[in-house]
């Protein structure tokens, strides 16, 4: 069994139980194969002083078993808001050492790192250090917002050079990649997975009285129900998804998701008279999303930049179509209008594709097989087959 030591900052906890829960599901799907040994290593970043909202991170076990993976919480010393520019740096020094006594237990074979910032180029230093190969996986924001920074876009750069072999979510991204100038030979597309006994259509007569008792919200029958699944923050479009209610008469709208922009979104709602149509269900319990995905008539999300969202994914997988921009891996999905609507990033052109799927919706069933290539037991086959080319 060969050894995979994965480095990932985004990485579910106790305290932030929903925080990069899509990595867990796909690496927890390739130590079930058998062939890899998975060690993860999620750095956490804490202040000199951990208070407030970092004590609790602090407090988290150095070590525990998660899913089938060791996981190992080294702490790396961050400065709030200002200290982008260390972070890959800080995180190098911190678990350099750990990796070493990793290493003499358990012969590594290959490092991993999730995400290309800050990630990646901590996993490059180390990989040089250790002489190990390694393989970097580009996501979205990653590239889209770090590629703009100059000094990320160098290290970035420079940690691709040092990578065996490069991954991205969609094919939109890997162009971007090697626009940046990444070579295009190292880079493979290596599409997001999905829980497919959790999302699916549930057809329920009563899904909708349910969901509104359990919320306290509601969702008749009879009125359009929209959701939105993303963090609040302003390049998902949370705000424009509010704008658009104007135009589409009765409409209720699910914000799934916390995040820095909430306080300005609540106020919005108020503002435009939308406040009683507008429910902020924050960070919910998995199992919730796939009945929330399902009652809604559409799924929108007016994102300014992706990857390929597993909002997307899962949304089609219950069932609902999807309005969203024409960016990142969008049309790679959204392939006609049985998957949805790729529109401009404004309120007028978000809620016009919205009312042209509730006048002709498309058969839930229809909508779902569009995603039948996607599992996290597919997702794991051809990560254990990229991994293979990378140590032999």
């Amino acid at each position: 069994m060969k050894h995979v030591l994965a480095l990932s900052t985004l990485y579910p906890n106790p305290v932030n139980p929903r925080f990069g829960t899509f990595v867990a599901r796909s690496l927890e799907a390739l130590a079930k194969r058998g062939d890899w040994r998975v060690t993860l290593v999620n750095p956490i970043g804490l202040p000199p002083l951990a208070l407030g909202r970092y004590r609790p991170l602090a407090d988290l076990p150095p070590v525990s078993e998660e899913g089938g993976i060791t996981v190992h919480r080294p702490h790396f010393t961050l400065i709030p808001r200002i200290g982008a520019r260390r972070n890959a740096g800080a995180i190098a020094r911190a678990v350099l050492p750990l990796v070493r006594r990793i290493h003499a237990d358990q012969p590594i074979d290959l490092l991993d790192a999730q995400f290309f910032f800050p990630d990646g180029p901590a996993a490059a230093e180390i990989a040089q250090t250790m002489g190990l190969p390694l393989s970097i996986k580009a996501r979205g924001s990653d590239i889209s917002f770090w590629g703009e920074q100059d000094f990320a876009r160098r290290l970035m750069l420079d940690a691709a050079r040092v990578a065996t072999g490069l991954l991205a979510v969609s094919r939109d991204l890997a162009e971007q990649m090697a626009a940046m100038g990444m070579e295009a030979e190292k880079i493979t597309v290596h599409y997001t997975g999905l829980d497919r006994d959790r999302f699916r259509p549930f057809d329920h007569p009563q899904l909708r009285r349910q969901l509104s008792e359990e919320l306290g919200f509601p969702m008749p029958d009879n009125a359009p129900l929209l959701a939105c699944v993303g963090a609040l923050i302003e390049r998902k479009g949370q705000g424009i998804a509010i704008a658009a209610l104007r135009d589409i008469p009765g409409a209720r709208l699910v914000l799934v998701g916390k995040g820095e922009d909430e306080t300005r979104l609540r106020a919005l709602a108020v503002s435009e008279g939308m406040a009683d149509r507008v429910f902020f269900a924050g960070s919910i319990d998995h199992d919730l999303m796939p009945l929330i995905l399902s009652a809604a008539d559409v799924m929108v999300l007016p994102t300014i930049s992706e990857g390929l969202a597993n909002a997307w994914v899962e949304a089609l997988a219950c069932g609902t179509p999807v309005v969203t921009t024409d960016v990142g891996g969008a049309r790679e999905l959204i392939t006609g209008d049985t998957a949805g609507r790729l529109v401009e990033r404004n309120a007028g052109a978000v809620a016009a594709a919205i009312n042209a799927i509730l006048a002709k919706p498309p058969a839930r069933e229809a909508v779902a097989a569009l995603t039948e290539n996607f599992s996290w037991d597919a997702n794991a086959a051809a990560l254990a087959t990229h991994f293979e080319r990378l140590v032999t």
